[in-house]
């Protein structure tokens, strides 16, 4: 057999990927170069490694097994790569996040100073939605996950970060009359716009409603934080959204908030990670870095979220 490197990357990814059009845009490369990759890599075999039925492709029983033996290979070779940088006193090694999507609005505030300060390191960040993001911790593809509800099923460790604040909020120009509007009944009233099941957010909107013995009036359902934005600002509707993320609406005057008995509702961003979890040494070190720092990230760049 001599098949090189570069195949097992392509082999690897057309796996990953269940697609050699997607394999080759994540590579960047065209996909008639990742279409001959892989037929160089398959003729070092007698068995067939995928199958094109109803013309979508399929990885094989052996091709799976081949998949699962390169993986173990590019990983061996990036332990070489990350092993070469820390003889030379570098700190190297990927480092994977899973974050709900409205921690997309915290995140990257703790990650640019971290890599700056290690350049070496490799970034792996999943943003989803809660469901996905736990998904993603239980099964041990990630180091740490940013949620603001933990899952009660895992034994898990956790590193508070900062305060989250959900607010009722609607359009600009929308009529409503603050000052009549503080009684919880006015969920019974307007058209509220909810994220998809599996949102912490939503999550935490149905704790609320559940608790006061409200039945909020539904308009429509929405599967990501900009889309209920868009909808809100649209006079569509009403939303309950992280303070976070409406920061530049605010500014603009695009959105407002509606004062209501019992919000902002409040829980904690935090960092969770897994138990039994043997941290590796970069993401010892992110821990580290987020501990000692939140305190100056959050004056840096969140401390105007007192003035709601």
């Amino acid at each position: 057999m001599n098949f090189t490197l570069h195949q097992l990357r392509v082999f690897s990814v057309i796996v990953q990927n269940k697609s050699i059009t997607k394999a080759a845009e994540e590579l960047n490369m065209t996909q008639p170069a990742a279409s001959i990759q892989l037929k160089n890599f398959q003729d070092q075999f007698d068995i067939p490694l995928t199958e094109v039925i109803g013309r979508r492709l399929h990885i094989t029983h052996f091709g799976n097994e081949i998949y699962e033996i390169a993986e173990s290979i590019l990983n061996q070779v990036e332990t070489i790569e990350y092993k070469t940088q820390a003889f030379k006193g570098l700190l190297s090694g990927k480092l994977r996040l899973s974050v709900v999507s409205t921690g997309n609005y915290v995140m990257p505030y703790f990650l640019n100073g971290f890599l700056k300060q290690h350049p070496h390191i490799d970034l792996v960040l999943d943003v989803s939605n809660k469901t996905n993001v736990i998904k993603d911790l239980e099964q041990n593809e990630v180091d740490f996950s940013l949620v603001t509800v933990s899952p009660k099923h895992l034994d898990l460790y956790e590193e508070p970060i900062m305060t989250n604040k959900l607010h009722l909020v609607a359009a600009s120009n929308n009529n409503l009359d603050i000052k009549s509007v503080e009684d919880k009944s006015i969920f019974n009233r307007v058209p509220l716009i909810y994220r998809e099941e599996g949102s912490g957010t939503r999550f935490t909107m149905q704790q609320f409603f559940a608790e006061e013995a409200i039945t909020p009036k539904v308009k429509l359902e929405l599967t990501t934080n900009e889309a209920i934005k868009q909808a809100v600002i649209a006079d569509i509707g009403l939303s309950i959204v992280s303070l976070l993320s409406i920061k530049n609406e605010l500014f603009q005057n695009e959105l407002k908030i509606i004062p209501v008995k019992g919000l902002p509702l409040e829980s904690q961003w935090k960092l969770i990670w897994l138990k039994k979890k043997n941290l590796s040494p970069v993401a010892l070190a992110f821990l580290d870095y987020v501990r000692q720092e939140k305190e100056k990230v959050y004056t840096a760049f969140f401390k105007w979220m007192e003035d709601y």
